[in-house]
Parts: structure tokens; C-alpha cells; sequence
């Protein structure tokens, strides 16, 4: 079941951490910038209110936050209700794919790759950000995750965790992975460049390229 109900109950919250935290935010932004494509159709999945989306050129998304989808569709975008493991959406459609700090909500993230998998085009690229369970800031958002509104029911996930899941749904793929956020968040106060690899920064991004299978192969 979607853990929709602190976005639909707080997202007024939600915009205004990412105006309070306007270094950390435009330094995520930044790495999810180097992996996004320059052409091709793109799709967010939990594209939220579309505060990474619009900047990056992303046009269309997926989002079952009723109040977070009425923020993005005001944004211009276009936004489909749905869940990420199992998107409304057909085969093949998209040259890359966004997932962005909600594998932490998601139900069942393995299902959620090969979705996302299902949906990309020969070539098609999935890029995902999210924060290493075994950071400094992972640490913390696990110590104080009973306190957070929007946190309480997250599930972080390490980076080679990550890596795991993604080689159990994806099998082969050529993969990049960059780091950044390094350091405390509250005593950012400019914004970080990224390196390679993880091991050091909070923010981890993940680069995989489909490596063409049948559908029948990814659906097996």
C-alpha cells in the first residue's frame, strides 16, 4: 500500500523543507543532473510536487500522493496516478527513468525495478537517488525515523543493497554511480560538487543502462 498519507497531509511542509534546505537540495540536484540525458523521453516515478523534475526537464511522472500530484500538475507537468510496481504506463516508452529518494517507500522495490525496466526503450537508462542507509545522514533519519512525518515508514537502503536489488532485477547492465552530500547537512551552506563512487557522501545517484533483454525474458 502506498505511503502516501504525510505527503497528502503535510506537502505544504514538504515544499518549504527544500526552500529551508535550498544547499542540500541544489546539490542533489547537481549529481542527478550529470546522469540525466540531454534528448529522449524521460518519466519520474514519485515525481511529488516536481521539484527535482521541472529543473531537470523531466515532463511527465508517476504519483500516488493526490495533493502532491495537484502540485505538479500546477507546475505544467503530467502526472499519472499510480504506484511504481505496477505503472500506467506501456512497454517501451521511455528513453530513461527517475526514481528519486522514494525507494525508501516503496512497497517492494524489486518489483519497482523491473517495472521500471518494462518501461524503457532498447538502451533506455533507470537513474536512482537516494540516501545510503549507511551515510552519517542515514544513520541519523534511522535514529530519529519514529519522529520524522515523512519518514516513519521509510526503509533506507545501503548502496550495495541497492546494487544487490538491482542486479537480481536487471541482471547484466553497464552501471556508474556517483556520491555527494558530504559532511552534516545542517552546516552546508554552498553547493557540493560530486565524485565517483560511494563510501563517503549521504546522497548516493545510480546510473544503469538497459542491457536489451525480450519482454518475455524481464517479465520471466
Amino acid at each position: 500500500m502506498p505511503k502516501t498519507k504525510p505527503f497528502d497531509e503535510h506537502f505544504k511542509l514538504y515544499e518549504e523543507w527544500f526552500e529551508t534546505n535550498k544547499y542540500l537540495y541544489e546539490t542533489e540536484l547537481k549529481a542527478l543532473k550529470h546522469f540525466i540525458p540531454s534528448s529522449g523521453k524521460g518519466l519520474e516515478i514519485g515525481i511529488g510536487s516536481g521539484i527535482f523534475a521541472n529543473p531537470l526537464g523531466i515532463k511527465e511522472g508517476i504519483e500516488p500522493s493526490k495533493e502532491m500530484r495537484r502540485l505538479a500538475i500546477k507546475k505544467g507537468l503530467t502526472v499519472y496516478d499510480g504506484i511504481a510496481e505496477k505503472l500506467p504506463v506501456k512497454d517501451n516508452s521511455y528513453d530513461f527513468v527517475l526514481m528519486n529518494t522514494i525507494i525508501c517507500f516503496v512497497d517492494n522495490v524489486k518489483k519497482s525495478f523491473l517495472e521500471a525496466k518494462r518501461i524503457l526503450k532498447k538502451n533506455g537508462i533507470l537513474i536512482i537517488g537516494f540516501i545510503d542507509k549507511e551515510s552519517q545522514l542515514g544513520q541519523n533519519y534511522l535514529k530519529h525515523k519514529n519522529e520524522s512525518l515523512f519518514y516513519k515508514e521509510a526503509i533506507f537502503y545501503s548502496t550495495k543493497e541497492v546494487l544487490s536489488l538491482l542486479n537480481e532485477t536487471w541482471g547484466e547492465g553497464k552501471i556508474e554511480i556517483i556520491q555527494t552530500v558530504f559532511g552534516n547537512m545542517n552546516e552546508i551552506n554552498s553547493i557540493q560538487d560530486f565524485e565517483n563512487g560511494f563510501g563517503k557522501g549521504n546522497f548516493i545517484v545510480i546510473k544503469i543502462k538497459l542491457n536489451f533483454q525480450s519482454l518475455t525474458q524481464i517479465k520471466q
